[in-house]
């Protein structure tokens, strides 16, 4: 007796047994080929953004994650994508990159974006997080720290008592504006508050209106506070406390499939090569987390 088969694409054909010994993990791939009008669960991309934002060895900078967020957007056209956030924050900069890409997709695509915060979105952090149109934290989440802080060292009087003496030629009187091998002038200070005044109204003129009525009208939200998950929303500053899993099922049903993305290792990075430069760029991360107590 002839096997009864069923019709492939290109006129092939498999056999009917072969719905029944596909493993359970593909056989429903298996079957929405040959059986089009079955309904695909729900699909919501997640992506991770975890660490101190800035170029060069810094994990978050919006080239190395510009194709990770297209293909987050792009790929299995997914009903949404959620951001997983840790971060102190960085580069303001490379924080509105990377968040400005978010949101041209997410409105190119018509896809609602969704963060959920671990340990802390502060800063330039909080900036990625206010690309979401929902923000979801932890009770002991630390969120907020809304402005811009400039940090360096002052050299001068090391260098003087070794008898070295620094020499440096402009030609014109800003270019070597706070040279930390020599005294800070008080003009040098107020340009220096110039530009972090300006660049904190830029991070509150794009808060306000992502967050939009959903503030409160706090004085404190825009003096580089930060709180923990319950204040933080109370003050608007996120939607309400939820994890990622179990609130994404909540949206999207109980079968919703998780498409994972993040930021990868080159390999060399995995076998331990450039190992200064990582050493470096540790020892800066750790001490930005260590703002926060973390």
């Amino acid at each position: 007796m002839t096997e009864p088969k069923i019709l492939g694409r290109a006129g092939g054909s498999l056999p009917l047994r072969a719905l029944f010994v596909t493993p359970e993990h593909s056989k429903w791939a298996f079957m929405k080929r040959f059986i089009p009008f079955l309904k695909s669960p729900p699909r919501v991309a997640v992506l991770r953004l975890s660490g101190v934002i800035g170029t060069g060895r810094a994990p978050l900078n919006d080239a190395v994650l510009a194709p990770v967020i297209e293909r987050a957007f792009r790929k299995g056209k997914p009903q949404a994508v959620a951001l997983i956030i840790n971060s102190p924050g960085g580069s303001p900069v490379q924080s509105a990159l990377i968040a400005a890409r978010i949101r041209r997709l997410s409105e190119e695509k018509d896809i609602p974006v969704h963060a959920f915060i671990e340990d802390v979105a502060a800063s330039g952090g909080y900036w990625l997080a206010a690309a979401a149109d929902q923000i979801w934290a932890d009770y002991g989440s630390i969120v907020g720290s809304i402005g811009v802080i400039s940090s360096g060292f002052g050299a001068h009087e090391f260098i003087a008592r070794h008898g070295i003496e620094r020499r440096v030629y402009t030609s014109v009187k800003s270019k070597s504006m706070l040279d930390p091998f020599k005294p800070e002038t008080p003009e040098d200070v107020d340009r220096m508050k110039e530009i972090l005044g300006d660049m904190h109204k830029g991070f509150e003129t794009y808060v306000r209106p992502r967050r939009a009525d959903r503030l409160s009208d706090n004085p404190d939200l825009f003096t580089g506070r930060v709180w923990l998950g319950e204040k933080a929303q109370a003050l608007g500053l996120i939607d309400g406390l939820a994890h990622v899993e179990p609130k994404l099922k909540e949206l999207y049903g109980e079968k919703v499939k998780f498409l994972r993305y993040g930021r990868k290792r080159g390999l060399l990075q995995r076998f331990g090569a450039q190992l200064t430069q990582d050493a470096l760029a540790g020892i800066e991360e750790r001490a930005a987390y260590a703002r926060f107590g973390l």
